[in-house]
């Protein structure tokens, strides 16, 4: 991440600087722990994807307060002269305890632990729901996506959709976490090193004086990249098109890789398509579809023998249409020596700092949760929570973006089959250790 992309520190809300400057003035410096936890008022859910945590830390590591946001902060005519000195000198020196990105988690389970002087916890507060919920609720409908493709090939196409630049970057990168083969994007795919795919508009198509002259260009133009879009005018017809355009390519020693559907009956055109390709001698040219595809839809089209090879997937994922916000909170647990919890009717929260510990079943698939006390050790189960910043500095290296895929690959795959489903709500079990209940009290 490059310093220009760094949010800086007033991307918060006030509220976070008039606490800060409260506790600076009645000169309350305790250590405080605040716990990241997603809920799940509506049941749409049965797992979420950690995400977000890399680009987190550098915000961290990088967070101080300029002299043009101290400019701004004192023509406000809110805080004192004094305060505004003291974020002048401010940098986060903090612990995080987190899970690994692509780390499934379940409701009420902390994603994220941070323990810092309360002034610095409280000030990042925004920053960190903001940054870890839209990675993770991406991440989480992306992997609803890919199971629903049972295997298909998905690519990102959301960028033009999504709410704001920075947003498509992210959808980018979550998505690809969870499965997604490439992006769209170019900014995101320099940043993060994701593999990019694109081929044609409407446009290119209607800049030629026919359809079949504007195949012949682009073949000639990306003979190894050629992917025909053929619904502008006719559908079938673009498909006949396309088949001559491939022949011709084949005669010169090039292979057409497919052509896409973008509009239409997607079932009922794949099919017509399929026949088309196939009657010309070409039945390795793929079929790719897009238009407003989403987990839902992948699934419906697919389960009604549409054979489609792959899947542009933009608008629906790219701002999670279905469920759009993560119901994402930062709550304080800990301050000194002392353990809190909120008791607010269906907003309760669990005092104390924690570990999440996995266990599995005689199938070797993911049995259950049991959420502890952070010192705890459970028996034949996993921890998941990690140190992964101390004193502000990380503690490793950034993760590859091609590992953190791995790690998600690799707990996917343990994921019971019940749990993976995109239609019906089923709750994984999560406990709480007798310790951890016992702090509640």
């Amino acid at each position: 991440m490059t310093p220009s992309s760094l949010a800086g520190p007033l991307l918060t809300d006030l509220y976070e600087i008039t606490m800060a400057a409260g506790y600076w003035r009645y000169d309350i410096r305790d250590r405080a722990t605040f716990s990241v936890f997603v809920r799940n008022p509506e049941n749409k859910r049965n797992y979420f994807v950690a995400a977000g945590l890399e680009t987190l830390l550098q915000e961290l590591e990088s967070y101080r307060f300029r002299d043009e946001d101290l400019t701004y902060l004192q023509s406000l005519q809110l805080f004192e002269a004094g305060f505004l000195d003291a974020l002048q000198q401010l940098r986060f020196t903090g612990d995080v305890h987190a899970l690994p990105e692509g780390t499934l988690f379940f409701p009420e389970e902390p994603v994220i632990e941070i323990t810092a002087p309360i002034i610095e916890a409280q000030l990042i507060e925004t920053l960190v729901l903001n940054t870890i919920g839209i990675a993770t609720l991406i991440a989480t409908k992306a992997a609803r996506c890919i199971h629903a493709a049972g295997g298909r090939p998905l690519v990102d196409f959301a960028l033009r959709r999504t709410h704001g630049s920075d947003a498509g970057d992210q959808v980018a990168r979550s998505t690809y976490i969870a499965g997604f083969g490439a992006t769209s994007n170019l900014r995101a795919g320099q940043r993060f090193g994701i593999p990019v795919a694109g081929t044609m508009a409407h446009a290119f198509v209607t800049a030629f004086p026919s359809e079949r002259e504007a195949f012949r260009a682009y073949a000639a133009t990306f003979p190894h990249h050629t992917i025909f879009l053929i619904d502008t005018y006719d559908t079938l017809a673009g498909a006949r098109n396309a088949a001559t355009v491939a022949l011709e390519m084949h005669a010169r020693g090039h292979t057409a890789i497919g052509v896409r559907l973008d509009s239409g009956d997607m079932v009922a055109l794949s099919r017509d398509v399929r026949r088309i390709l196939d009657e010309a001698g070409l039945p390795d040219m793929k079929i790719y579809a897009s238009s407003s595809f989403d987990e839902e839809k992948i699934a419906a089209t697919i389960r009604a023998g549409a054979p489609i090879d792959a899947f542009g997937v933009g608008t629906r994922v790219g701002v999670s249409a279905d469920a759009p916000y993560l119901d994402i909170v930062y709550k304080l647990v800990r301050l000194g020596t002392r353990d809190i919890r909120k008791l607010s009717p269906g907003k309760v929260t669990l005092a104390g700092k924690k570990q999440i510990f996995r266990r599995l079943n005689a199938a070797g698939l993911y049995r259950d949760d049991i959420i502890a006390c952070r010192e705890e050790t459970v028996a034949n189960a996993e921890p998941l929570m990690e140190p992964v910043m101390a004193g502000g500095r990380g503690l490793k290296p950034p993760s590859a973006l091609s590992d953190i895929r791995k790690n998600f690959d690799r707990q996917f795959a343990l994921l019971d089959p019940r749990y993976k489903t995109i239609h019906d709500y089923a709750a994984y079990p999560v406990h709480i250790s007798a310790r951890l209940q016992a702090l509640q009290t």
